[in-house]
């Protein structure tokens, strides 16, 4: 069972957070990027971190070493400039090695259908979590996904999406814009 101040990983999406609250089957995470979402427990995956385990083997050995041999190294930090509109923008990789971990027997229609439908569950639910914006990484291939992408898209009203940062992205990612009224 997870609780409060667990790391977990979210199961098909690359998505790490921490829980805030558990209620019934219903797990609140705050991610890495600081998002607030919201998964069921069947979806997470508790994570243990090796660091952890690092860290208290090294408290050990500090805790029986001389202390007054041990000078701190000083840290530095470079943070990478990002522009305003780019912060914490949610990106999905729809490429078939990123959903499941083998492909093999798959055919071409269960590999696009698994696609569209994690598309789809990535769509509502930031329409459901009033998230302004989001990224697909379809890649270029014969533009077969980017069709169905287009075509998925379309169907939902309040909805806007172009190709994505040529610059960031290449040509293989299409970016959606929610518009959303105040409620």
């Amino acid at each position: 069972m997870l609780v409060k101040g667990d790391k977990v990983s979210v199961l098909d999406e690359a998505i790490n957070g921490t829980v805030v609250s558990v209620k019934n089957n219903e797990v609140l995470i705050e991610t890495e990027d600081g998002f607030m979402m919201t998964f069921f427990v069947n979806e997470l995956i508790k994570i243990q971190e090796t660091s952890d385990l690092m860290n208290s083997i090294k408290r050990i050995d500090l805790d029986n070493a001389s202390m007054d041999k041990i000078e701190p190294k000083p840290r530095s930090f470079v943070k990478e400039k990002k522009e305003k509109r780019d912060v914490g923008v949610p990106e999905f990789d729809l490429h078939i090695e990123k959903l499941v971990p083998n492909k093999r027997g798959m055919s071409n229609y269960d590999i696009l259908t698994l696609q569209t439908e994690t598309a789809k569950r990535h769509i509502e639910f930031a329409i459901r979590n009033r998230i302004p914006k989001i990224v697909f990484i379809h890649g270029v291939g014969e533009g077969i996904l980017k069709a169905e992408l287009d075509f998925l898209l379309g169907r939902y009203d309040g909805i806007d999406f172009q190709d994505a940062n040529y610059q960031k992205y290449g040509l293989g990612a299409t970016e959606i814009y929610f518009r959303q009224n105040n409620k």
